[in-house]
């Protein structure tokens, strides 16, 4: 397993080793002891989703606040997305600011996104499945969101603008500088 942190602190993507034969291939796609020691903090996941989407989806900047805030591992079963982790820590360095890597079923790859961070991604193969572990189980009235094309984020999502499909609940978002953090 390779493991690389991103540029924002506490962030990290993560390759698992693929072993591959004329059968096919297998991986580890996560294993506690391994994953709490490579992060250097003791992580507990309590939830799994999983989300199916076609292309031209952009799913906003997603986040849980206070006592329920989520950290999350994520990946994609099939299909191909690019995966936007934004640093929400107000006290960080970083604070604003987002990293997104392309996630699919064939490059294998994973992201760690820590608590304080939003999350979302955007579809870009016809469609696609995707997966992610969470460490505190959802509650409503903890959920936050930040509008996809929040002109301060300046997130490409790599779909033509007229192709892009959002929830009309995430149209009604607000802007990072309006968002209850």
């Amino acid at each position: 397993m390779k493991v690389t942190e991103t540029r924002l602190k506490g962030c990290f993507v993560i390759e698992p080793a693929v072993f591959k034969d004329d059968r096919g291939y297998f991986f580890e796609s996560f294993n506690a002891n391994n994953f709490n020691e490579t992060i250097g903090e003791s992580i507990n996941f309590v939830q799994d989703n999983q989300s199916y989407s076609s292309k031209g989806v952009v799913r906003a900047i997603h986040y849980q606040r206070g006592e329920f805030a989520q950290a999350k591992l994520v990946r994609v079963l099939s299909g191909r997305v690019l995966d936007v982790a934004v640093d929400l820590r107000q006290d960080s360095p970083t604070f604003g600011q987002h990293v997104a890597i392309e996630l699919s079923a064939e490059n294998k790859k994973q992201l760690f996104i820590p608590k304080g961070f939003g999350h979302g991604f955007s579809v870009l193969s016809e469609t696609a499945e995707f997966f992610y572990k969470c460490d505190n189980f959802y509650n409503k009235a903890s959920e936050g969101g930040i509008i996809y094309n929040d002109p301060s984020l300046d997130i490409d999502w790599q779909v033509p603008i007229d192709e892009i499909k959002v929830s009309d609940k995430d149209l009604e978002l607000p802007v990072l500088d309006n968002a209850l953090l």
